[in-house]
């Protein structure tokens, strides 16, 4: 407990011994309205009916999938927990380095959880490097999934462990189709998971981006609940699910694709199933739950449209270079959307150097705006703030860009889009918390994703995590 306060100082309910997070990648608001005629009674909906929901949650800072795992999982902007993209480039070393655990310059509010006596804290996710995010202390225990399906752990595995992986080969599913949702067997297949013994990544990416890879991850967490006994166990439990099917989708479709709609149907029923689970098992106030989207997405650009609307990083870079060039100013380093990194040589100051190279990166047609290490920015507003939130001095490179809305990078696929804009398809997402410690309604105030952090830090009784900028919802709060 935080300096030896107890939950009653706080004017708190006693906490359930159980606290299950849900954190799902492409998940905005829209989605559950567009499909709430068709929500089942127990999943999203019996969620944002009996919960506190907050349709209007804002990243207001780069949405890049590993961005805004952290950002909710330290109520922290980049521009403090550093982890300003899934990659960034290192100038120093002239390499690019992945998002993961050790590159995390802020405690978590899992981690926080994780430190106390008499806590068990569990992360399940897709990967290693995303449970590590989310975690961020060697007492938790991390599961995720492999290439060939199977779950996976650090240390000793649990002995049921094994028996549910073999339970459920994903050979199994070669060749599956998955139908909509609540369709009867043997109607025709929205999508088949096609099996190349060739092209066996074919497979590993059209499970990945399908209902079946989520369902396994739900299906192991209430496997996971079964067998740790949690909230069971007389100690308090947090087990958080990060769910990334929508996000590997979203790659390829973009935000409004049936299939995206179906995801989230299918993703209903997953709820469902695991909260009827939990009321079975531990009562209706025998845990307590938050559901958050990680990001949104753009819509994917029309075939009409794609050849301007799909960026070419590299274009970006050489026109910036041309113009440095003939201004002998610098050079530049390396593009990786959206940092320009820069080498000025011997300069001292390399600002003059870094407004040159965005105002010639905002003659380019795809770019809209710019943010340099100094502070110059395009905007004087909201995206300003949507900018510096979003800015590390050390990973950030010189200049921060910002294309035009809907505008993507170009992966030279010929389809799909990208993430990690500014825009408001990006960064709006939902989020709920459910259960004895939190009192039914919809809050339309906008809200930040910072604020889920400390808010689950005061549910828990634990101290907030140690950057965390964001404030506790203390209109959520049941008491």
């Amino acid at each position: 407990m935080m300096g030896g306060m107890s939950l009653k100082t706080w004017g708190l309910t006693p906490r359930p011994n159980l606290f299950v997070l849900v954190l799902i990648e492409l998940l905005r608001p829209d989605f559950l309205e567009t499909a709430w005629g068709k929500l089942t009674n127990g999943g999203f909906r019996k969620l944002l009916t009996s919960g506190a929901y907050f349709p209007d949650c804002r990243h207001l800072a780069s949405t890049f999938p590993a961005t805004t795992l952290a950002t909710l999982a330290t109520g922290a902007w980049p521009a403090e927990h550093g982890i300003v993209a899934d990659s960034w480039w290192d100038h120093r070393w002239r390499q690019t380095v992945k998002a993961s655990e050790e590159e995390l310059l802020a405690t978590t509010v899992a981690g926080q959880i994780a430190a106390e006596a008499g806590t068990r804290v569990y992360v399940v996710a897709p990967d290693a490097a995303q449970a590590g995010l989310v975690a961020s202390h060697p007492a938790a225990r991390l599961f995720w999934q492999n290439r060939e399906g199977r779950f996976n752990t650090l240390g000793t595995a649990p002995d049921w462990l094994s028996p549910f992986n073999t339970q459920r080969p994903i050979d199994a599913l070669r060749g599956a189709g998955w139908l909509a949702a609540g369709a009867p067997a043997g109607s025709k297949p929205l999508r088949e998971l096609t099996y190349n013994a060739a092209h066996p990544k074919v497979f590993d990416e059209l499970y990945q981006s399908s209902p079946f890879a989520a369902a396994a991850q739900f299906e192991f967490l209430r496997e996971l609940a079964t067998n740790e006994r949690l909230g069971q166990s007389g100690s308090f439990d947090f087990v958080c699910l990060v769910v990334s099917a929508p996000a590997r989708l979203g790659f390829e479709t973009g935000a409004f694709s049936p299939l995206m709609q179906q995801m989230t149907l299918q993703l209903d029923l997953q709820m469902e199933s695991l909260l009827t689970q939990l009321r079975r098992t531990l009562g209706d106030k025998g845990f307590d739950l938050a559901l958050a989207g990680c990001h949104g997405a753009p819509p994917a650009p029309s075939p009409s449209a794609r050849s301007r609307m799909a960026v070419e990083g590299e274009s970006v870079a050489q026109a910036v270079e041309s113009a440095l060039r003939d201004r002998n100013l610098g050079h530049v380093q390396k593009y990786l959307y959206p940092f320009l990194y820069l080498d000025g040589g011997t300069a001292r100051d390399l600002e003059p150097l870094r407004q040159a190279a965005a105002a010639a990166a905002l003659e380019h047609p795809a770019v809209a705006g710019y943010y340099t290490a100094g502070g110059a920015c395009s905007s004087r507003d909201e995206w300003e703030r949507r900018f510096r939130n979003s800015f590390h001095l050390r990973r950030c490179g010189d200049v921060m860009l910002s294309y035009r809305p809907e505008y993507v990078e170009d992966y030279g696929q010929g389809r799909g889009i990208s993430y990690g804009s500014l825009y408001n398809y990006d960064t709006s997402v939902p989020l709920c918390f459910y259960g004895s410690r939190f009192r039914s309604g919809s809050f339309e105030s906008p809200v930040e994703a910072v604020d889920l952090a400390p808010t689950l830090a005061r549910a828990c009784g634990v101290a907030p995590p140690s950057s965390s900028t964001g404030r506790v919802l203390a209109e959520a709060l049941a008491e």
